[in-house]
């Protein structure tokens, strides 16, 4: 079964290795990594922000263990009015439900996203397909390329 992911990057020849767990498997990127036998690092969390008195929002990549240091954050989205989108703000923007949102495929142009620096060093990284159950293990490099991510440091407290 071919998911929009799946044909975003098959249209711009960006290879990657589809996976499927059970649908039964409980919700979290930790999860996800025990069932299909990979490190929590490497699965990639998908969280949107948004800008509270502009409403942008921004996709923010995480490794399933790492959380962002709030001034980071801030500081990479450029405001310090920032909040996690609510569900339904996060559907209307992507398309897609919190937990299954894909890292590529769904943004229109000018829409901001960031992956967190220290996962360039992980040799593959798991992201949602936009369906639970279903996964994608992609090289950050191809990560960045699918979705045109800054990446940028969000994870290590007074370091650029």
């Amino acid at each position: 079964m071919k998911l929009p992911a799946h044909l975003h990057l098959d249209k711009n020849n960006i290879p990657y290795e589809a996976r499927s767990f059970s649908t039964e498997t409980e919700k979290g990127a930790a999860n996800v990594a025990r069932v299909l036998n990979f490190p929590e690092r490497q699965a990639v969390k998908t969280l949107i922000f948004q800008v509270v008195d502009t409403g942008e929002c921004a996709l923010v990549m995480l490794g399933g263990d790492q959380n962002a240091i709030s001034g980071n954050l801030k500081k990479a989205i450029g405001s310090r009015n920032i909040q996690m989108a609510p569900p339904e703000r996060v559907k209307d923007v992507t398309g897609y439900v919190i937990g299954s949102i894909p890292a590529f495929g769904w943004q229109p142009e000018g829409f901001r996203s960031f992956l967190e620096a220290t996962l360039m060093n992980e040799p593959v990284l798991g992201t949602g397909a936009g369906q639970w159950g279903e996964e994608i293990m992609i090289t950050p490099e191809n990560l960045v390329k699918a979705s045109g991510a800054l990446v940028v440091n969000l994870t290590v407290r007074g370091s650029e």
